[in-house]
């Protein structure tokens, strides 16, 4: 679901064109003829410790050769409570419930049910409403889905999508027509406020955002003090505040949770992807003590899990990922590194003019390429820059996540950079030579008319 075209190999034998994957090692993956790229991506930022790390590897076969997963609602595992202590004490005192899932579309699908839950326990059953913003992406399920404004996704399930309200995207770098940079977290706050009045507070059950924008937008993080007024607006309306770190948490920012950067605490937050880093597909649903507090009076707790909650194999991995990130100290890392590898990358690229904007948090980096850096105009959606950057960057051995429409859901190109936490440092040169490469052949590439307008 990245946008990147997949026919980018046409001597490929997979379908559409897709290498077939033979094996992986640390940030590197290597393809069935044996060709090796770099995982400049992660995949979709998932491989936060790279492939087959052993200590991961080793704790998921100790797991599956005594047993697979215990039914969560029959048995507790150590891997379970191992994880949820580990998860407790990166996001915090106040957010230590949560409900493991499969992936991230399960987290934010249990995150939307939470709310609604909550809100009926406490005798509110006409907030039903969610708001969320424009360029976002929170899944794939239906209720995920409809809170989306990902117009490519979305297509074949309109009319069976539940009404939501779209607000403006929260970028800094193509703010609301009429509002100047500086001044667009006031007036997205602003916006979310009139909404809720709008609706009525007694409608509204949460707002859902990405404190960092990842696929739908190209890694846009909210400006400095947004988080904190919506924050205090829908603690003003009684409105939930959903943080969305599936793809910005779990430390690809620097921090554990990205909206520890902003200083704010979420009411429920969905995080999965770098929770297991990969190796087996994990995800959670992590709330505030009032919210579960609520719950429980109420229900006896949350009314949403599925067969494979807490799947103990995946708990272990997720413990053993965990644990390798807080024993080496990868956030600080992260944190650190991630300036100086975003000051290297818009070195690199700074001659290029067809780069807009080079923009991120710790390893959660994106490029924006314009047709003129001045008017910020973007190319022509059917020239699909950001795909030829993606399968020049493959052919040359890098995987990068391309994604289209990022402007305005047709038009716009970005591409997406997410390198394991434990890269090393000729990894990150290779990352920043290779990318460089393959943007200046793509832009070179380009019908001379557009070509002109984007070359350096």
């Amino acid at each position: 679901m990245s946008g990147r075209d997949p026919a980018w190999d046409p001597a490929a034998d997979g379908p559409g064109g897709l290498p077939r994957i033979a094996w992986g090692q640390g940030a590197y993956v290597y393809d069935a003829t044996g060709k090796r790229y770099l995982d400049a991506s992660g995949g979709p930022a998932v491989f936060c410790l790279g492939h087959a790390h052993p200590e991961v590897t080793a704790a998921i076969v100790r797991q599956l050769e005594r047993v697979a997963h215990g039914y969560r609602y029959t048995f507790t595992s150590d891997a379970l409570e191992e994880l949820t202590a580990l998860v407790g004490a990166a996001c915090g005192p106040e957010l230590g419930s949560m409900v493991f899932v499969s992936g991230g579309s399960e987290a934010v699908e249990s995150a939307l049910k939470i709310a609604l839950q909550y809100h009926s326990a406490r005798g509110e059953s006409s907030r039903r409403r969610f708001i969320s913003r424009r360029r976002s992406w929170h899944g794939n399920t239906l209720g995920a889905l409809a809170v989306s404004d990902f117009r490519a996704r979305r297509a074949a399930f309109e009319g069976a999508l539940t009404e939501a309200s779209f607000l403006s995207s929260v970028n800094a770098y193509r703010p609301p027509p009429g509002v100047a940079p500086a001044d667009v977290a006031a007036a997205c706050a602003a916006e979310l406020e009139a909404e809720i009045g709008r609706l009525g507070p007694e409608r509204v059950a949460a707002f859902i955002f990405e404190p960092v924008v990842g696929a739908a937008g190209g890694v846009v993080p909210a400006p400095p003090g947004y988080a904190r007024r919506i924050r205090e607006i829908c603690d003003r309306h009684g409105v939930l505040m959903i943080a969305d770190e599936v793809m910005c948490g779990s430390g690809r920012t620097g921090t554990w949770r990205a909206l520890e950067h902003d200083g704010v605490v979420p009411d429920v937050m969905a995080v999965a992807k770098g929770l297991g880093g990969g190796y087996v597909p994990l995800g959670a649903t992590v709330y505030h003590r009032r919210v579960a507090s609520v719950l429980a009076a109420h229900d006896g707790g949350p009314l949403t899990g599925h067969t494979f909650t807490g799947h103990t194999a995946a708990c272990a991995a997720g413990v053993a990922v965990q644990t390798i990130i807080r024993r080496d100290g990868l956030l600080a890392h992260v944190r650190h590194r991630g300036e100086k590898l975003l000051a290297e990358l818009a070195a690199e690229l700074a001659p290029v003019e067809a780069v807009g904007d080079v923009r991120g948090r710790g390893y959660f980096i994106g490029i924006e390429f314009v047709a003129d850096r001045a008017t910020k105009v973007p190319f022509d959606p059917g020239l699909g820059l950001a795909a030829r950057i993606g399968r020049l960057a493959a052919i040359d051995g890098l995987l990068c996540y391309p994604i289209g429409g990022n402007v305005d859901g047709s038009q716009g190109d970005a591409v997406i950079l997410a390198p394991p936490f434990n890269a090393t440092e000729a990894e990150l040169e290779e990352i920043r030579v290779r990318f460089g490469r393959a943007v200046r052949a793509a832009v070179a590439s380009l019908p001379a008319a557009a070509a002109s307008s984007g070359s350096g």
